[in-house]
């Protein structure tokens, strides 16, 4: 199965999402975007961003919003896409209630449809461990179930992107992944 699962990670305004733009382009397949963000019409400012996002995408891009059905979304796609997965942030966000026993499940759900998928996959997440340590339990509980996601998703990943002050660093060429033992 020939097929690549691409991780490109940075923090906020970095140009992640661009460089993750430029990468499907490059992929010669049709390109279905994954919007992972749920609209609000009473938050002008958080649509002024979407909008951004969509005036950038090429008109012959398909969209998708999946805003928490993932896997099936990785599930569904065949060898002829490329999926644009923007952002696992954004898509954690919207699970950010779910028990821990629930996000155990869910999480490995996608983990193993990403190691299934036949289409290639870009990933786009933010890097939200970088700062202190949030005051309240729900932050402190984003951070953490973001930085296991990426790094999990990091350790399936080939290649992993670090986008950061203008620069995009190849992580896999540059850096020696932690072994799964290590990750605990």
């Amino acid at each position: 199965m020939s097929r690549q699962i691409i991780l490109v990670t940075g923090p906020a305004r970095s140009g992640k999402s661009e460089w993750a733009e430029h990468l499907a382009a490059l992929s010669g397949k049709s390109v279905i975007y994954v919007a992972t963000a749920q609209t609000n019409p009473n938050d002008l400012e958080w649509q002024a961003r979407i909008e951004k996002h969509i005036l950038r995408r090429p008109s012959d891009w398909t969209t998708l919003h999946v805003p928490i059905k993932l896997s099936a979304t990785l599930d569904a796609a065949t060898a002829a896409d490329c999926l644009l997965i923007d952002s696992l942030g954004t898509w954690l966000a919207n699970l950010l209630e779910q028990e821990d026993s629930t996000w155990q499940e869910t999480l490995q759900a996608v983990l193993h449809s990403l190691r299934q998928a036949s289409s290639d996959v870009i990933l786009v997440a933010e890097e939200a461990g970088w700062g202190v340590v949030p005051a309240y339990p729900i932050g402190r509980t984003f951070r953490d179930r973001l930085g296991m996601l990426v790094r999990q998703i990091g350790a399936i990943a080939d290649p992993v992107y670090l986008v950061t002050g203008g620069y995009v660093l190849n992580l896999s060429q540059l850096g020696t992944p932690l072994t799964i033992a290590q990750q605990s």
